[in-house]
């Protein structure tokens, strides 16, 4: 039955050809991108908005601004009230929302196709006559406060990634969290998020994304009625931030926490990420990823740790390709009952040791690339994932070029270059490595023989 479905997989990724969206971008005479993703098979739009912009871009000092201002930005502006455009939207049969990353902040809406203008209109309101008083500040400021409290603080293991991240970029702002430091947010006030907003709140430091039921020229059309007017921000500086040294050592560390019920072990690797016209690095690592830890019962930890020597529940691989600066590969393993970190981590190290003696078994190869090329067409259904597809892409260095390339970069990458990638990433003198436990986890062999 699986080969069947392998089979069955394969037949489908290559006899039926990706869809082809027509993609058309230009420049506004105030130095904004467009791009048009048409997509004609429902009446419906996403319009979207990102800045070059993110968390790794705030100035020293003053961690957690970018996702503050994204917060601050539903409040007024010269003609909308607090709250107007979300509920003008909901009004509309529409959603909307926003998400900030270190490098990009964007805004989005999804509606009917018939009100793009709508949307253009109010979101180019915002984007250079935001009007903030000090109630706004406080008001938010607690909220991503209490933002922080949920996510990172309830929990163990972000907390352990918070640290690692901290540790993983020595020099690179990478390593300061994107929500920020407490201590720094309780700082964060008016003229902070006005001083970032009018830098980098800009039509020239921003992309306009629109894909579904539309035509190039009347995005164009709307576009220059309603984001041409805007004044760009003059001598905006390209993003050149600190570069992380080179790394001599590796990096170890322990957190213990009391609400700890399941302990694991963690590892992440500095790694290279997607560049202009050099993308088949980030789509070997793709692969390394997916061979090491993607299908429990097919992937090389999954297979190995889990149901060979069944000393893990789970095992894992990671890797992020779309970043403007250096990227990380994870690995990481939970163990079974009765097994201590020292033997989780031994287990999987000596594992990884055999894959990289070993190398690639071609039929899992294999499967992996069909089932990256099925995932590519899968995607195109979604037209908010192609407005994401390509503004986390453009805000992330890359071209519409590089965009389009990706997939047959994807499928042109071979055992070889996946072998290649995984010398050069997998080094311990570039890796931090995590332990999450409990006070009630078993002793390692080292702590039973310093007691």
């Amino acid at each position: 039955m699986t080969r069947f479905l392998s089979a069955c997989l394969a037949a489908l990724a290559f006899a039926w050809p990706a869809a082809a969206q027509e993609v058309t971008d230009y420049t506004l005479d105030n130095g904004m991108q467009v791009v048009v993703i048409e997509d004609h098979r429902a009446p419906v739009v996403v319009h979207m908005v990102w800045y070059r912009a993110g968390a790794a871009d705030e100035p020293p000092g003053k961690s957690g601004i970018a996702h503050f201002l994204e917060h601050l930005l539903f409040k007024a502006t010269d003609d909308m009230e607090s709250g107007e455009l979300s509920r003008v939207v909901a009004e509309n049969g529409g959603s909307d929302n926003a998400f900030t990353s270190q490098d990009y902040t964007a805004y989005f809406q999804r509606i009917a196709a018939d009100r793009l203008e709508l949307m253009m209109k109010m979101e180019a309101d915002r984007m250079r006559d935001l009007r903030l008083n000090e109630g706004d500040i406080a008001t938010e400021r607690d909220v991503i406060l209490e933002e922080r409290a949920m996510r990172t603080e309830n929990s163990p293991g972000a907390l352990l990634n918070e640290q690692m991240q901290a540790a993983l970029y020595m020099n690179h702002p990478y390593g300061i969290p994107v929500i920020g430091w407490r201590h720094e947010m309780e700082e964060l006030g008016l003229e902070d998020a006005m001083g970032y907003y009018r830098k980098y709140y800009a039509p020239n430091n921003a992309i306009l994304v629109v894909a579904g039921d539309v035509e190039p020229e009347e995005v164009k059309e709307l576009a220059r009625t309603y984001y041409g007017p805007l004044e760009p921000t003059e001598g905006l500086e390209a993003r050149d931030r600190p570069k992380e040294p080179v790394q001599l050592a590796e990096r170890r560390m322990t957190y213990e926490d009391p609400r700890v019920s399941q302990p694991y072990v963690v590892r992440s690797y500095i790694a290279p990420e997607r560049n202009p016209d050099d993308q088949t690095e980030a789509a070997a690592l793709i692969y390394l990823s997916e061979i090491l830890g993607g299908n429990s019962a097919t992937s090389v930890f999954g297979q190995a740790l889990e149901f060979d020597q069944q000393v893990a529940v789970s095992t894992f691989a990671g890797y992020d390709a779309l970043s403007l600066d250096l990227s990380s590969f994870r690995i990481g393993i939970v163990p079974a009952q009765g097994v201590s970190l020292t033997e989780a981590e031994a287990a999987m190290d000596a594992v990884l040791a055999d894959f990289m003696e070993e190398g690639i078994d071609p039929e899992q190869f294999d499967r992996i690339k069909t089932r990256i090329r099925a995932n590519d067409i899968y995607a195109q259904d979604s037209m908010r994932g192609l407005a994401n597809r390509y503004g986390a892409a453009l805000t992330s260095g890359l071209t519409i070029e590089d965009v389009q390339a990706w997939p047959e970069v994807l499928q042109s990458v071979t055992p070889e270059d996946v072998m290649a990638a995984a010398e050069k990433v997998l080094q311990r003198d570039n890796s931090v490595t995590g332990w999450l436990t409990g006070p009630d986890a078993e002793p390692t062999a080292d702590e039973e023989a310093i007691q």
